[in-house]
């Protein structure tokens, strides 16, 4: 029927109910917010010791790790200064006393080696330990650090060739290896 006016009475709104309003404005229960807090303190306490093992592992690799290669350096300049023949010097103290060690072991023979470097036994007079904090100890009680160092000759016997190596004490709890470091350097009769 063309130009019958459409009836406004098919169209209603639509009345809504109490029980669909709440419905859709509720809440979380506190019964949810318990599981939910549940759940995440398990994936916490699961995740928890891989943030402990990282934390070690930092520390025992860049700090104890950074202080090896230090008072590696400090003890391989500690030895370069020293002339080409000493053989007096006792550097197994700071600052090197002027007799009672074995300085740059002396006058040697070619190809000859004084001292020794790990996994060799420690050598008396190129040894020396330190404690957690860099400061020399008169023996390996309590030693958190040990230096070693080894020196040894050419086939002229005109240059000598200075190895010091650096072990930490392993960190309780750490996996891995503790932390070193070998420093060499050759120094010439001639300097």
């Amino acid at each position: 029927m063309a130009g019958e006016l459409l009836s406004t009475t098919a169209i209603r709104p639509r009345k809504r109910s109490r029980n669909n309003d709440a419905l859709s404005e509720r809440g979380v229960s506190l019964i949810e917010t318990i599981m939910a807090g549940a759940i995440l303190m398990t994936v916490v306490i699961g995740v928890l010791p891989a943030f402990i093992l990282a934390t070690q592992t930092t520390e025992q690799q860049g700090d104890i790790a950074t202080r090896t290669t230090e008072y590696g350096q400090d003890k391989m300049e500690s030895l370069i200064k020293l002339d080409f023949n000493d053989a007096a010097t006792d550097t197994t103290v700071f600052p090197p006393n002027a007799a009672g060690g074995s300085g740059l072991g002396g006058t040697m023979i070619a190809n000859s080696s004084v001292g020794a470097v790990p996994p060799a036994a420690a050598v008396a007079s190129y040894v020396d330990y330190l404690d957690s904090n860099g400061n020399l100890l008169t023996s390996s009680t309590g030693a958190y650090y040990t230096r070693q160092w080894s020196i040894s000759t050419d086939s002229t016997a005109t240059l000598k060739t200075i190895t010091v190596v650096v072990n930490s004490v392993q960190a309780a709890g750490v996996k891995g290896l503790a932390p070193s470091a070998a420093l060499v350097c050759i120094k010439s009769s001639g300097l």
